[in-house]
């Protein structure tokens, strides 16, 4: 019975003495576990800012170039160019999702274009007398935003690393965007409500959207991990119902033979060349 008991307290004496020590080691190692296990659930992200210019190179066969020799033949001391090309700023956020997929969002601005000539003009429209215009112009301004997603077929940007050398990739994307049109004041527009043309006008709007398709390289600058980006690609932007609204809300809409249906639908879809500067970081 003593042997029984002096065995209990000797038991009781090692588990004062050992618990406070063991407990005391165990936290320092749940420690070090939850440490670990941040180490391996953080993965490094990497990501970009960047700027851009574009060249659009719009199709020549659309509604625009029709209603430019339209009103062209209106113009006797002058004339409307056809669209060429179009400017375009942008700045988009990159973040790499897994080893060669990349996503971007961001928003473009196409600087003005078309026409605005300075000086007085004869103008002479059907069923209309003749006017003479103070400035003729026809200019377009066009801003979005849109949503991209590349794949990098070719070395793509490590990680927590960045871009380390001449990489490629495809992708593809799609974006919202709104164009707005001025034309002369006195321009003979048509309106759809009551089929009769009038020489009252106010900027012409309408919204849509647009897809893209583009390949590129992004070569690195080796310093201030800036890389340069190159594109080409092609977009489709059609905008089919330009107009404006009066005060009785009836449609106003331009046209190139003056009539319902050569009503002028924007279509800027064309080939696109890209220069982007970016500028890479981790976190």
């Amino acid at each position: 019975m003593r042997s029984l008991i002096a065995v209990t307290l000797l038991l009781a004496f090692a588990l004062l003495t050992f618990v406070p020590a063991q407990a005391q080691l165990t936290e320092d190692e749940l420690v070090q576990k939850y440490l670990g296990m941040r180490e391996k659930t953080h993965v490094s992200k990497t990501g970009w800012i960047s700027g851009s210019y574009s060249l659009d190179r719009i199709n020549r066969n659309n509604d625009y170039n029709s209603f430019a020799t339209y009103a062209s033949s209106q113009l006797p001391t002058t004339s409307i160019s056809w669209l060429g090309q179009a400017n375009i700023v942008g700045l988009d956020f990159g973040l790499m999702l897994k080893k060669n997929f990349a996503i971007s969002f961001g928003g473009e601005y196409w600087m003005k274009f078309g026409e605005n000539q300075s000086g007085d003009f004869a103008y002479t429209p059907p069923n209309q007398a003749a006017s003479v215009v103070d400035g003729l112009q026809s200019e377009i301004s066009v801003y979005g935003i849109n949503a991209n997603l590349q794949y990098y077929f070719y070395n793509a940007p490590v990680n927590g690393v960045g871009l380390t050398k001449l990489a490629a990739r495809v992708g593809f994307g799609a974006g919202w965007y709104e164009a707005k049109w001025d034309l002369w004041q006195t321009y003979q527009n048509l309106n759809l409500s009551t089929s009769t043309p009038t020489g009252d006008n106010t900027t012409f709007k309408d919204n849509s959207i647009g897809l893209n398709f583009n390949v590129g390289i992004d070569y690195p600058l080796n310093k201030w991990d800036l890389g340069l980006g190159l594109d080409f690609g092609y977009q489709y932007l059609n905008f089919d119902q330009v107009a404006w609204y009066n005060s009785a809300d009836e449609e106003v809409v331009v046209t190139y033979a003056g009539t319902a249906d050569s009503r002028v639908e924007l279509d800027l879809s064309g080939f696109r060349g890209k220069v982007e500067v970016k500028k890479f970081f981790s976190w």
